[in-house]
């Protein structure tokens, strides 16, 4: 029979928080990987902050990304770059 106190199942909630802490695991483990990765990248010479850069662009909508631009443009102008 499935604890219940206070309203609140213990099997569901122990459920959620494993799921959870497995999900954090995963998330760390592939944060090394992506580490390695650019690490990687850079000792073959490519330049990582550009990579970066490039990846959050791709991940952007494309309307997103004609407005930054076109805003950066316009931004450099004033300054008279």
């Amino acid at each position: 029979m499935e604890s219940v106190q206070g309203g609140i199942s213990a099997h569901q909630l122990r459920s959620f928080i494993e799921k959870i802490e497995r999900l954090e695991s995963d998330k760390s483990e592939i944060g090394e990987v992506v580490r390695e990765t650019f690490a990687e990248a850079k000792s073959e010479g490519f330049d990582i902050k550009v990579m970066r850069q490039l990846i959050k662009m791709r991940r952007m909508k494309k309307e997103e990304l004609l407005e930054q631009e076109e805003l950066l443009g316009l931004y450099r102008q004033a300054l008279g770059e």
